[in-house]
């Protein structure tokens, strides 16, 4: 069984590395030590809270599969994180962003309806026999996976007739290569001014945004009192609290009066669960609650997120790719599209990094890592992620769904 080979299963213990491994990355890259700044400027200090795990689990130290430390964070730490990450956040200044953050996310979209039988009609012509037979069946759940979520994901397994055997190889692809491409993202993330740059990108709405937080950051900003804490935790799973309440109404009413909408992940609770959290935190930042943005309530909303990233780090087993190459080259080539044709469209509308990255981490990632990378931006950008993954989530089944005929058409 696998609890005889794991060395560490109990998760106060695990809970207590990711804290330490949260603490040495920040403390190390602040640090004035001329290695250190030498280290990180190279490596982002996002990325090794989110690399490091992954290989405690590798190793088999800490049972990531078998730990609910990544439920609990992202079903009470997202999305009070949102909720605090929202509060300051001018909703208007969002959608004054421009045009170019939804292109990109859809051609995000594209990318992996597209890349999909690509990558197969290519890595088929080499391993035939690997790829041959049902194959193609599995990898609609990676579709389903990259473009919306989980549920579209679950709704591709029923209706391709996935089998079970598969449907777990093409759930550890999925995870493997989607969280080394945001390994990747994160990268760009640190570098954005330079690639903004070298492709003459505007990043005039996105500049003014974080200078419009910033500004009023240091003009609002005090030292937090024990009052001030106790306020931003009430109000951030207070909502949490209310926002599971309405989720386990909505959602479970839906099922049963209009289970059709399953297809569009419209009776997933996560679903209503981030879309009430977001809601409410846009709603509250028109009130007088805003002004807890001047005690840290963004800044807490981010420690939350980094725990999220050391949880979802856990889940990456980086040895597993030597279990299943051929599945994994598809992968890799199947992400390979989705990048490239997103570096490409980008390059022609001039757009930033930030809308790549974010548009990329919405469909790939979900609600529950799309905030991650936008914050890596800047933690007043983190609500144009949950926006994109919440367009995503509506449009996975379509998508994957046509993916997956494509598929059937090349398959080996």
């Amino acid at each position: 069984m696998q609890e005889s080979t794991v060395l560490i299963t109990n998760d106060a213990v695990v809970l207590g590395i990711l804290a330490t491994i949260l603490g040495l990355v920040f403390y190390t890259s602040h640090s004035q030590n001329r290695y250190c700044k030498a280290f990180y400027k190279y490596v982002p200090a996002l990325l090794l809270c989110y690399f490091i795990p992954s290989l405690f689990n590798s190793f088999g130290i800490i049972d990531g599969e078998g730990s609910a430390l990544y439920k609990v964070a992202s079903r009470y730490l997202l999305p009070a994180s949102l909720v605090l990450l929202t509060l300051s956040v001018d909703f208007k200044a969002i959608l004054g962003l421009g045009p170019k953050a939804l292109i990109m996310f859809l051609t995000g979209t594209l990318g992996i309806i597209i890349g999909g039988p690509i990558a197969l009609t290519l890595m088929g012509t080499i391993f035939p026999q690997e790829l041959g037979g049902d194959v193609w069946r599995g990898m609609t759940t990676i579709a389903g996976s990259w473009i919306g979520g989980g549920a579209n994901q679950a709704a591709m397994k029923e209706v391709f007739d996935v089998q079970g055997n598969i449907f777990s190889v093409m759930i550890t692809v999925d995870v493997i290569v989607a969280n080394l491409w945001m390994a990747v993202l994160l990268w760009i993330a640190s570098r954005a001014d330079y690639f903004d740059k070298a492709n003459g990108a505007d990043t005039t709405g996105i500049k003014y945004l974080r200078e419009k937080i910033e500004k009023y950051q240091a003009e609002n900003s005090r030292i937090p009192s024990l009052n001030d804490i106790m306020l931003i935790v009430a109000v951030a799973f207070g909502v949490v609290g209310l926002s599971h309440f309405l989720a386990d109404i909505i959602a479970p009413w839906l099922e049963r009066v209009a289970p059709q909408l399953a297809m569009y992940s419209l009776t997933s609770s996560f679903f209503w669960l981030v879309v009430i959290a977001t809601t409410l935190g846009l709603l509250l930042s028109v009130t007088r609650v805003r002004n807890l943005e001047a005690a840290g309530a963004s800044k807490i909303g981010s420690a939350f997120l980094y725990i999220l990233v050391a949880t979802i780090g856990m889940h990456m087993d980086v040895t597993a790719i030597l279990d299943y190459p051929h599945m994994f080259l598809v992968g890799l080539v199947w992400m390979a599209v989705h990048a490239g044709l997103l570096l490409v469209v980008a390059k022609l509308i001039k757009a930033p990094m930030f809308y790549m990255a974010v548009g990329s981490q919405a469909n790939v990632g979900g609600a529950a890592s799309a905030p991650v990378v936008a914050a890596a931006f800047h933690p007043s950008l983190a609500p144009v992620g949950v926006l994109l993954a919440v367009l995503g989530y509506g449009l996975g089944t379509y998508g994957a769904y046509i993916c997956g005929l494509l598929l059937q058409q090349v398959a080996p």
